[in-house]
């Protein structure tokens, strides 16, 4: 449509629209082909999680929690469990910590595959989509021998994890590493030399550093900025003390760069599950944790796949917690591809979204919030901590 003040086009994606999988609104201004201002709305899948843990046990939360995401389910639920067990002064076993991070690290790979793929099919790669959901069938296969699940795990308890490693899981998961390594040293040469896909990539949604810091961005979508910002690195939990992790950056802050510091990041992976199987301590599974948690409040972060995780539960000592509030990576990021959309063509868009890996359910809540130069609604701080609607 066309506005009466700016005489300029604006082009709105969504909240229905083939390119997206999942709600969301976007409008684009545009001069020609050229993106001049953007905004975005969400908010639009608000399934009341965060509400409906106030009338759950602690053990009932632990599997509705999971939901949030489907691709991150372990993640979400390792970070309620690492709070829950703090909160009620409960320390578990090195085997147990070693077996979530194990966890934690093949659903690392299982979403940044699923997401390269995704990435290459907005690209019009339909063939490296294919290449990459048909490899992605073989981190599910190991993550299914382990807990018998492909999507949603239910790994965890409060106080440790179900299932233990036999050495018939870990040969199998050995070799699983083995063919997906080989795999993405090819997909690697791909995004590197294809010339079509660096077309889609290079000097595409640059981003530099200040300004990733300024935006809060979180995950490999700041890390391929420069921003040397990884919580399992930062702030190390769960077994990652003892299995070090060796931080992947970027500097050219563009889509091609958050491609490669995925790709990367999945050589990491690899080499701490190859390490954890290898050195796995010895201890129980789980340990027994009260039915009533001590009254209380804790914030747990961690490293999901798309970056921070944040967690803030809160006790009033009884068998269901007070509050919880999920910040998930996906809300500090919206921000960058409001940002780097502006002055790119309309054929960019896609792409520059799906550089974030968003996802779209993760958003449980939203504020929407219009600014202008002369008034300003709300601080940077409440900016990161919230989905927000940015006018430029």
């Amino acid at each position: 449509m066309e506005t009466q003040e700016t005489k300029k086009f604006i082009v709105p994606i969504g909240p229905q629209h083939p390119a997206l999988k999942e709600p969301g609104h976007f409008e684009f201004s545009v001069d020609g082909e050229i993106v001049t201002t953007a905004s975005a709305r969400l908010g639009y899948v608000h399934r009341g999680i965060e509400k409906g843990t106030e009338s759950r046990t602690w053990i009932q939360n632990l599997y509705l929690l999971e939901r949030i995401c489907g691709i991150c389910s372990h993640i979400h639920g390792t970070v309620y469990a690492m709070g829950v067990e703090k909160l009620a002064g409960v320390e578990i076993s090195p085997r147990a910590k070693a077996n979530r991070t194990l966890i934690a690290e093949m659903e690392r790979i299982h979403s940044h595959m699923l997401w390269w793929g995704v990435a290459a099919h907005e690209g019009g790669f339909d063939t490296l989509f294919m290449y990459t959901w048909r490899d992605r069938e073989t981190v599910m296969d190991m993550l299914e021998a382990v807990s018998g699940n492909r999507v949603n795990y239910s790994s965890n308890l409060i106080g440790g994890v179900k299932y233990d490693i036999t050495p018939e899981v870990s040969d199998q998961i050995k070799r699983g590493v083995d063919f997906l390594e080989e795999r993405t040293h090819y997909y690697l040469k791909v995004i590197t030399s294809d010339e079509t896909f660096i077309g889609r990539t290079r000097n595409i949604g640059t981003m530099s550093k200040e300004t990733a810091e300024l935006l809060g961005a979180v995950g490999p979508t700041a890390r391929a900025s420069g921003v040397m910002r990884d919580i399992r690195v930062n702030d190390p939990y769960g077994a990652y003390p003892d299995f070090p992790v060796k931080i992947v950056t970027d500097t050219k802050g563009d889509l091609e760069a958050r491609f490669i510091v995925r790709l990367n990041e999945l050589f990491e992976s690899f080499r701490i599950i190859r390490e954890i199987l290898d050195h796995m301590p010895e201890g129980e599974l789980a340990v027994r944790v009260p039915r009533k948690i001590p009254a209380g409040n804790v914030v747990m972060r961690v490293e999901a796949p798309r970056g921070e995780l944040l967690y803030y539960i809160e006790s009033d000592g009884g068998d269901k917690p007070y509050r919880v509030k999920v910040r998930t990576p996906t809300l500090p990021n919206w921000g960058s591809v409001i940002t780097t959309s502006i002055g790119h063509n309309l054929a960019d868009i896609p792409m520059i979204l799906a550089g974030i890996d968003p996802c779209f359910s993760c958003n449980d809540r939203m504020v929407r919030v219009k600014q202008t130069d002369s008034t300003r609604t709300m601080s940077w701080e409440d900016l990161r901590l919230h989905g927000i609607e940015y006018y430029k």
